[in-house]
């Protein structure tokens, strides 16, 4: 009798399933895992550029969105493909219940931000499509690897590809201004409705 050999389809999982692994301890304190359209990804690990780029735009991005936006870092996200994926920085909405009731959704979403090294063909593939599939407006890649700032806008779709019309790029010693967040109290700022963030702070050995 002929072997008939079929390919293993991979478990899906939806949202509320992964939730429900977390809950029951399935993973370690340390794994370090999100949820891409039903399936359970390892992240890439982060080496010292990448902690450094982080903890720069940490220090940079919470004093320029204080007072009319929230943001958050390394923290999940849920979009409608059945993901929630963990972007190193999500600049995101007020609530009125400060998300406790769940994670941001692309409502709520003003821009989304990964730091790339390892994972760069990653972000700019997978992840990209991902986030202009799921409507967000403004999607930026720190490339450690090129040195230089990705700005993508302007999500379409063209039958089953999802993409960004827009790509810019940005040199470490340029600056960019944060996107217009239309409808947000600015707390003193409104005179400045975009808030221009110094890449020469922000990428690791950067003059």
């Amino acid at each position: 009798m002929k072997r008939i050999e079929t390919a293993a389809t991979p478990k899906r999982f939806t949202i509320a399933e992964y939730h429900r692994l977390t809950e029951i301890g399935f993973f370690a304190e340390d794994d370090r895992v999100e949820l891409i359209r039903g399936e359970i990804n390892k992240m890439a690990a982060k080496g010292t550029a990448h902690t450094t780029c982080c903890r720069n735009l940490l220090r940079e991005l919470a004093e320029l969105v204080v007072g009319y936006a929230e943001l958050q870092c390394q923290d999940p996200i849920s979009l409608p493909s059945g993901s929630e994926p963990e972007p190193d920085f999500v600049i995101v909405r007020p609530r009125s219940d400060n998300y406790l009731s769940g994670h941001p959704t692309p409502e709520n979403i003003l821009l989304v931000i990964e730091i790339a090294e390892s994972s760069l063909e990653y972000d700019r593939e997978v992840k990209r499509s991902l986030y202009a599939e799921a409507g967000i407006t403004h999607y930026w890649i720190f490339n450690l690897i090129e040195q230089c700032l990705e700005v993508y806008s302007e999500p379409y779709q063209n039958g089953d590809v999802f993409n960004y019309a827009v790509r810019r790029i940005v040199l470490p010693k340029g600056t960019i201004a944060l996107p217009e967040f239309s409808g947000l109290e600015s707390n003193g700022l409104s005179d400045r409705s975009r808030l221009e963030l110094l890449l020469v702070k922000i990428f690791p050995g950067a003059v």
